[in-house]
């Protein structure tokens, strides 16, 4: 029972710190356009990453296919570490802190997802043993 809880709260959190990021990357796109600069990415991955970041947490809240959900559950990660070694990379840490928490939330409902949804994921067995 505890495992569906940590499922939802953590799957939850997760897809608001996206939605909130893609929310924050369509209203502020001048500044985003500047810290990807300042990081070393092109102008161009904004729109890009608008997509990504919209459609990463609707795979996995809507599961209706549970490989593209895990297709975007291994999408966040990486893009995750790649952000906060970004930040790392610039000499920036505490911009690597939603990266931080981010992974931190995405291994808690990958991990529990099988508890909580009716179809099982075959990579969560693979990565418990």
């Amino acid at each position: 029972m505890a495992a569906i809880y940590i499922y939802w709260i953590s799957t939850i959190l997760l897809s608001l710190l996206y939605l909130s990021s893609a929310f924050l990357y369509v209203t502020k796109g001048d500044w985003v356009r500047q810290v990807l600069a300042g990081l070393g990415y092109p102008a161009y991955l904004v729109p890009v990453m608008i997509v990504v970041k919209v459609l990463g947490p609707v795979a996995i809240l809507s599961r209706f296919n549970v490989a593209l959900s895990d297709l975007a559950y291994a999408g966040i990660f990486f893009h995750l570490l790649l952000s906060g070694l970004a930040h790392l990379g610039v000499r920036k840490p505490s911009g690597a802190l939603p990266a931080a928490v981010g992974l931190v939330l995405l291994s808690a409902s990958f991990l529990t997802q099988n508890a909580a949804r009716e179809v099982p994921s075959p990579y969560v067995q693979a990565a418990m043993r």
